[in-house]
Formats: structure tokens, C-alpha cells, sequence
């Protein structure tokens, strides 16, 4: 009966005292009443105070206070401190609240009469604690100077876990630093999960370590503005999502991960176990539209960033991958998988941004989609240094030098700049899908393994505009189906094979085209046996041991062929007279391993004078406007000259025979 008087007369006080607060705390856990806000307060039989419509049974109650602390409504504030944790609970919302506290792990479930957001503020440090959290209303998770370990977990491994299936507004408060590091055993999805869908604000710092899976993982959509996350290490992805994958401004640094950097999976049970029942059908897909990202990946086979969907990157984003694991075998599918930048089962598109990737693994590609490649914009520098991976499923070889013609195309994958679009054999033949459309921005390729072909697409490729500089080992530029150049200005030098090769017509109708292929067999420009090379328009410089064909077409722009001892550096001019139509400077980076054709009768030589090697006879292949069919032009390659005469079309070129 003494306890029970005390409570009345302190509740009277707190009453009498509107300007003051009422704490009523229970163990760990303080729930603050403004007295203005209280109303009646009920005893039951002298084993209950009821405040607010929260019922609390005075035999838990450790402590009952009045001070002058101002409530904030709609707040809920956890405080970590070594081994324990103390929860405080705003008046209002302590009826739907139930916490529990056991050491510094920290269970809170909300009541499903939750009519309002609560703001849940951590902060604190323990080295064995945990925030864990269920409901099924939205929520604020607030992370203000938060360093929390899970070492022992009693409800998750997880350091924050939200089990609440809707969208969590997580803000990393400006100015703080906070830490969070998962238990190294247990079945958590991530150290920082949350069931829904979460958005992470503010400008402060938030560093994650993911010992089980993933760092930061969310059953539904991510989107990022302002914050700034460091992953350091993660036993999964560094972040993973389905739905989307939104970043608006920030900064995020991943690396340490054995798979993937940033992951975005399409929404369903089969392979995530996550929500299904959203109303968001843009699923499986990424906006990248500002602020930066850097990624560092060494796992194998593993992908910097990935979208099962499409992946749409614009603005001033500034995006810088690098992967150096090695490719795998996949025992589910039967054929191999190698590391890649940026990769997605849909399309990429381009409107903006520096985008940085970088592959040293074997295999390794720089960007890569199932659909279509299109880019209109933006700043994009791509280079490739691995070998060609080899794998049947018992034999692994990280540089595979052989003939790849005659290895089943599911043994191999080989290191790619940028590849996009599906060939796919069918009992009745070839389908393709995807393709790539560049229309503006600065591409630069650069791939020096076996196999390394720049720009591949495995359909349809279409170049309207931008700068583009590639340099291979393989194919700069390799279509499977019509290639067709409209503008922009591209600089291609492949040291082994074709500078421009398609597997069906070839079409120039504008821009400014340097080509250089390789020696041997190999051409300048290329396309497929059966098909043509048409040019109506452009500036056009080709040189190999070959080039292909030009065809005549409706509005053909005439073309020059000559053989030329051809070196890198050299400049080439066109001149009629006193008139100089066109000019070129071969690429510095032109450096053929194969060597060009010798003297007449197309003969090949591995060297010395007039044939292999940089010195050897080329076949230049040129075309302009300005030239008129059947007249007589200056060629001059280097400090020599030569007489071509133009024509709208020729036979198939090489260095030393025409």
C-alpha cells in the first residue's frame, strides 16, 4: 500500500505541475509522460497505472520521476552503453509500444494500431548488442553516433533489424559516425536488414560489416540521398535489394565482399524468400542519377553492380568498379561466368556521369547487358587487363592462348570492354535480341587479353554520335548483326584481329572513322562473307593486311584503296592538287603482332623489308566527300606518296595486291 501511495502522490505532482514530466521506468525502459497530456490515470486493484492507455503493472515499476525533459511525440530513443541499453518512450505512443531489454539487446514490437510514423534514435556504443524491431506500419530508424556489435544474439544476428514490411526512413544523422558489425554466426540476411523497403538520408557516415551475408540488405526497394556508406566486408553483397535501387546523391564505398557490390533482384519468393505483395511492378531495376560510388570486388565471378533488371545511370554521378576475381564454373548451368563492372539481365542506359571500370580477373568484362546498351551521354572509361577464362568443369585455365573455334563457346568466357545483346543457337538457326546504340558521350576501351574485344554487341550496333577510342587485342568493334555508323568520331586499333568487324552488312554513313586492324588475314573493316561494306558518307580511314569490300549503293560516297607501308603515327592525307580533302593520324597505340602483307601477289612475311611487322605493306582504304569516280588522288602515308584512283566501289583489298 506504501508503493501504491507514493505513485498516487507523485502523479498528483506531476498532474499539478503541467509544464513537467512524468517517468515511469520499468527496468531498462522509461516511458515519459508530459503532464499536460496524461488525463486520468487509473489504479487497478493496486496492481496496474494505466497513463495514457499504456497499463503498466507496478511491480515492474523500478523508478518514478518528475523533471522538466521535453517529450517529443512520436519518439522512441535507445542508448547504448557498454553492456546495457536503456529505452526511453514518448507518452503518446507508449500504448503501442512493447520493448524489452536483455543486456544491450533491444527488442521493440508496435502494436498494429499504429496510426503514425515513430522515430526510433539510436545512439550509444556496445561491443554485444543489437536494435530489433517489428510492426507493420512505416517507420524512422534515426543512427546517431551508433557503434553496435552482435556478438551473442538474442532475437537477430543482424546489429538493426526492422521487421516492419513497409518503408523505413533510415537517417544517418549529419555530422555523426556510426558502425555496425553483425555476429559472425546465425541466419541474418544482412548486419543492417530491414524487411521493407528503406531510405537512407542525411549527410552523416555509416560504416557496415556483414559477416554472414549481406551488409545492408532490404526485401524491397533501397534508395539513397545524401548519406554516406562505407562496406568494408561482407560474406554477400555490400548492399541488396529487390524492387529498385535508387541513389539521388551520397556517397557509398563497397568493398571486402565475396559476391557482389550492389545487387538488385527481381521481387519474389523463389530465390529471395522476400515480399511479394507490393503494388511496384518496376522490379528488378536500378536509377543511378547522382552523387558517387566506388566499388572494389575480388570475389570470383563477382559483379560490381547488377540489376536483374535495367540499369539507368545520368546526371553527375561519378561511378568507379573494379573487379579482380577470376571466372568460375557454374554447376547449375553447365558453362562458365566471369567477373564484370556493371551487369544487367535487362537493358543499360546512359544519359550521363563518369563511369570508371576496371577487370584484371581472367575473363573479366567492363560493362555488360542482356538487352540494349544504349548511351547518350556521359564519360565512360572501360579497360580489361585479364586473360580468356577456361573452364569445362574439370579443367580450369586462367589464360587460355588456344583457338577458341574450336572450344564449345559454355568453356570459355573471354575479357570483354563492353558486350551487350544475346546470340542464341535454335534448332532452326540464330536468335538475337539487344543490341547497342551509342548516340553521344566519350567511350574509351581498352582490352589486352586473348579474346579482348572492346565494344561487342550480339545483334544489332548502331553508332550515331560521340567519341569513341578503342584499342584490343581482339575486335575493337564486333557486331553478329548490322553495323551501322551515322556520326561521332571513332578511333579503333586492335593489335591481333579486326579493328571494325560485322557479322553481316556494314554500313558508314557519316562521322569520322580510323580503323586499324591487324596483319595476316585480318582487316582494317570488315564485314561477313556474303554480306557488304556500304559507304555514303564520312570521314574514313581503314588499314589492315585487308579491308573489305565497299559495295555501291544508292548515294555511295567514292573510296581510295592503295597499299602503303603504314606505321603508327603516321599522318594521311588525301590531295587533289594543291587541295587537301582529308587528313588522319594512325593511333599511336596502333601495334600489330601479325604484320601487314609483303610485295605483290598478297604474300605474307614475318618481317624485314616490305613485309611483317610495323613497316610491312598495308592495304589503306579511304573515303571522303570530295572524291569523284575515276579521278586520281594523292595518298601520302607518312613521308611517302602514292596514286589511287576513286571509285564507288572495289574487290576485296589487301596490302600488296590490287
Amino acid at each position: 500500500m506504501k508503493r501504491t501511495f507514493s505513485l498516487i502522490a507523485l502523479v498528483a505532482l506531476a498532474v499539478a505541475a503541467s509544464a513537467q514530466t512524468l517517468n515511469v521506468t520499468c527496468g531498462n525502459v522509461t516511458y515519459q509522460f508530459p503532464a499536460a497530456q496524461t488525463g486520468d490515470m487509473t489504479f487497478d486493484q493496486g496492481t496496474t497505472l494505466t497513463i495514457m492507455d499504456k497499463a503498466l503493472v507496478i511491480s515492474d515499476i523500478t523508478a518514478v520521476t518528475v523533471d522538466d525533459t521535453e517529450v517529443t511525440d512520436d519518439a522512441v530513443t535507445v542508448t547504448y552503453d557498454g553492456t546495457t541499453a536503456h529505452v526511453a518512450i514518448a507518452g503518446n505512443v507508449a500504448k503501442y509500444i512493447t520493448a524489452t531489454v536483455s543486456g544491450a539487446h533491444v527488442s521493440i514490437v508496435q502494436s498494429e494500431d499504429v496510426a503514425d510514423e515513430i522515430t526510433y534514435t539510436l545512439s550509444g556504443a556496445s561491443t554485444d548488442g543489437e536494435f530489433y524491431l517489428e510492426g507493420q506500419y512505416k517507420s524512422t530508424v534515426e543512427l546517431n553516433g551508433l557503434t553496435l556489435t552482435n556478438v551473442n544474439p538474442v532475437w537477430s544476428g543482424a546489429a538493426v533489424h526492422v521487421q516492419n514490411g513497409k518503408r523505413i526512413n533510415v537517417k544517418v544523422i549529419t555530422g555523426t559516425t556510426n558502425t555496425l558489425v553483425d555476429s559472425p554466426s546465425g541466419d541474418q540476411k544482412g548486419c543492417l536488414y530491414v524487411k521493407g523497403h528503406a531510405e537512407f538520408k542525411q549527410k552523416g557516415t555509416l560504416n557496415v560489416v556483414g559477416n554472414v551475408k549481406h551488409a545492408i540488405k532490404a526485401g524491397e526497394y533501397i534508395e539513397i540521398k545524401n548519406a554516406t556508406i562505407n562496406v568494408t566486408a561482407a560474406a554477400g553483397d555490400g548492399i541488396s535489394c529487390n524492387q529498385y535501387f535508387l541513389m539521388e546523391s551520397g556517397t557509398v564505398n563497397i568493398s571486402g565482399t565475396a559476391d557482389d557490390g550492389i545487387q538488385c533482384d527481381l521481387d519474389g519468393t523463389e530465390s529471395t524468400g522476400e515480399l511479394t505483395d507490393h503494388e511496384d511492378e518496376d522490379t528488378g531495376n536500378m536509377y543511378i542519377t547522382g552523387g558517387t560510388i566506388t566499388v572494389n570486388c575480388d570475389g570470383i565471378a563477382a559483379k560490381g553492380i547488377k540489376a536483374e533488371g535495367d540499369i539507368n545511370i545520368g546526371g553527375d554521378v561519378v561511378i568507379n568498379v573494379t573487379t579482380t576475381g577470376d571466372g568460375e564454373w557454374d554447376d547449375s548451368s553447365l558453362d562458365t561466368s566471369a567477373a564484370c563492372g556493371i551487369s544487367a539481365d535487362g537493358n543499360i542506359n546512359i544519359t550521363g556521369g563518369t563511369t570508371t571500370l576496371k577487370a584484371t580477373g581472367s575473363g573479366g568484362k567492363g560493362m555488360k547487358c542482356d538487352g540494349i546498351l544504349t548511351i547518350d551521354d556521359g564519360v565512360i572509361d572501360v579497360t580489361t587487363t585479364g586473360g580468356l577464362y577456361y573452364n569445362n568443369g574439370t579443367t580450369e585455365n586462367l589464360n587460355y592462348t588456344g583457338d577458341t573455334d574450336k572450344v564449345d563457346s559454355d568453356y570459355y568466357s573471354s575479357p570483354k570492354g563492353i558486350k551487350a545483346g544475346v546470340k542464341t543457337q535454335t534448332t532452326s538457326g540464330y536468335t538475337y535480341t539487344g543490341g547497342i546504340v551509342i548516340n553521344g558521350g566519350t567511350i574509351t576501351v581498352s582490352c589486352s587479353g586473348n579474346n579482348g574485344e572492346g565494344i561487342e554487341s550480339k545483334n544489332t550496333l548502331d553508332i550515331n554520335g560521340g567519341t569513341i577510342t578503342v584499342n584490343t587485342a581482339d575486335d575493337c568493334i564486333n557486331s553478329a548483326r548490322e553495323m551501322t555508323i551515322s556520326g561521332g568520331t571513332i578511333t579503333a586499333t586492335a593489335s591481333t584481329n579486326d579493328a571494325l568487324d560485322s557479322n553481316a552488312n556494314l554500313y558508314i554513313k557519316g562521322g569520322t572513322v580510323i580503323a586499324c586492324g591487324a596483319g595476316g588475314a585480318e582487316c582494317g573493316i570488315d564485314a561477313a562473307e556474303g554480306y557488304s561494306l556500304y559507304i555514303t558518307g564520312g570521314n574514313v580511314l581503314g588499314i589492315g593486311a585487308n579491308n573489305n569490300a565497299v559495295s555501291a549503293t544508292t548515294g555511295s560516297q567514292c573510296v581510295l584503296s592503295t597499299s602503303a607501308n603504314a606505321t603508327a603515327g603516321a599522318a594521311v592525307s588525301v590531295s587533289s592538287g594543291s587541295t587537301t580533302l582529308a587528313s588522319f593520324t594512325i593511333p599511336t597505340t596502333w601495334s600489330p603482332t601479325n604484320g601487314g602483307h609483303g610485295g605483290p601477289g598478297g604474300w605474307q612475311a614475318p618481317g624485314g623489308p616490305g613485309g611483317g611487322g610495323q613497316g610491312g605493306n598495308y592495304n589503306v582504304l579511304i573515303s571522303c566527300p570530295g572524291l569523284t569516280s575515276g579521278s586520281s588522288y594523292t595518298v601520302t602515308v607518312g613521308s611517302t606518296t602514292y596514286t589511287a584512283k576513286a571509285a564507288t566501289s572495289t574487290s576485296q583489298q589487301g596490302g600488296g595486291w590490287f
